[in-house]
Formats: structure tokens, C-alpha cells, sequence
């Protein structure tokens, strides 16, 4: 796909540590408190937002879990972290050690290039 036909989404990589409150909780306690704290707040507040989620804790002591969200633009990620902000999730089931926020292959957009550095074998 060339950088033209791509849609110019903002993906934003949210690096977070569990925190002792969240460990101490049983799975079906973190699940339900996922599901009823985070999740409706995020669905009332945004639109136009997706994720992922990946756990770390194999490999890193200072980021547990990185959360992948594409937005379809600006305004719908930060209704998302406003959203997540107004729930436990943010500092205290979790600690929020870094936002990494771009948009895929703003370079090549910018100088209408295809997109060198997207590589699949």
C-alpha cells in the first residue's frame, strides 16, 4: 500500500508497570475490574479508537505491559486518555511510564515517498 492510500491514524504505544494494588487482586478480580472500570468509560468516551495488548513482564522489570492504540485522529486519542485518566487504571492499578505517540510513516507522507522502512518478508 503506498503512503497515499494509507490513512494517517495516530498510534499511540501507552508503556505501563502493574502496580502492587493490581497484583494483589486475584485474575477474576482484575478481570471484572477491567471490565466494568475501563472498559465502559473508554466505549462512553471515544470513538474512532482501537487496541492491542502485549505483556512484557517476560522480558522487561520497568514496563510490564505496552497497550497499542490506533486512533483516527488526534482529537479521538486524547478522548481516550482522557478517558483513562477518569478510571483506576491510570497510576493506580497502573503505572503510566511512558506515552509514545507517532503516526506510521509520517516521513515518507510528509515527502511523498513510499514507505522504505515497512518491510515484510
Amino acid at each position: 500500500m503506498s503512503t497515499e492510500e494509507a490513512e494517517a491514524t495516530v498510534t499511540a504505544f501507552i508503556l505501563v508497570k502493574t502496580t502492587p494494588e493490581w497484583l494483589a487482586m486475584t485474575v477474576q478480580e482484575r478481570v471484572n475490574a477491567f471490565t466494568t472500570q475501563v472498559i465502559p468509560a473508554i466505549e462512553a468516551k471515544t470513538t474512532g479508537v482501537r487496541s492491542r495488548f502485549y505483556d512484557t513482564e517476560f522480558y522487561s522489570a520497568r514496563v510490564t505491559d505496552v497497550w497499542v492504540w490506533e486512533a483516527d485522529d488526534h482529537h479521538a486519542y486524547q478522548l481516550l486518555i482522557d478517558a483513562l485518566r477518569e478510571t483506576p487504571f491510570w497510576d493506580r492499578y497502573f503505572e503510566v511510564v511512558d506515552l509514545l505517540v507517532g503516526t506510521e510513516n509520517g516521513y515518507a507522507r510528509t515527502y511523498g515517498l513510499d514507505a522504505v522502512a515497512t518491510i515484510t518478508t
